[in-house]
């Protein structure tokens, strides 16, 4: 039964922080900046809209991926103020360090073609440099802190954006 609550409310988390970082970034300031820069800023269903969902089921597929990991194995949540316990090297996590990351920059770019936005490309742009600032300067170090070796280890192997070499823990 404690098990059954634990999950329950581990999951009930984890949907909170979906709502409040990936959907800030990758919904709401999205539509705010569509809708500023151009009040009719959806220019219809046309070949562009339709290739657009691509990126952003992929995107969206990546981040529930990850998220899912960070649950079920890291027994934590994608948000920093309650993280992972464990460090998470499985699914998509052995082919790169920042799959989440990517995920969220798949959909941004996603949505740049869905709505035809230079203003969303930038936006895209400036969340990937914040991104990687973050990840350098906070997650890193405190990754590094909390997981030691084993992170270094990890970092040896995995590239911190784009895809390498499959990680495995003995090797």
């Amino acid at each position: 039964m404690t098990k059954g609550i634990s999950q329950a409310i581990l999951i009930s988390k984890s949907l909170f922080w979906i709502i409040v970082l990936p959907g800030t970034v990758t919904v709401y300031l999205p539509h705010l900046i569509a809708t500023r820069w151009s009040p009719t800023a959806f220019p219809g269903w046309g070949n562009w809209q339709l290739f657009a969902l691509i990126p952003i089921g992929i995107g969206a597929a990546v981040l529930l991926h990850c998220i899912w990991g960070f649950a079920a194995v890291g027994r934590g949540t994608l948000s920093p103020v309650d993280p992972p316990k464990k460090l998470v090297v499985k699914g998509l996590y052995r082919y790169v360090r920042n799959p989440m990351y990517v995920g969220v920059v798949t959909i941004l770019l996603g949505e740049t073609l869905l709505f035809q936005s230079l203003a969303l490309l930038e936006y895209a742009l400036v969340a990937f440099v914040a991104f990687n600032l973050f990840v350098i300067l906070y997650e890193e170090p405190t990754l590094r802190d909390q997981f030691g070796e084993s992170y270094e280890h990890y970092c040896r192997r995995v590239g911190r954006w784009l895809p390498g070499k499959r990680y495995s823990e003995g090797g």
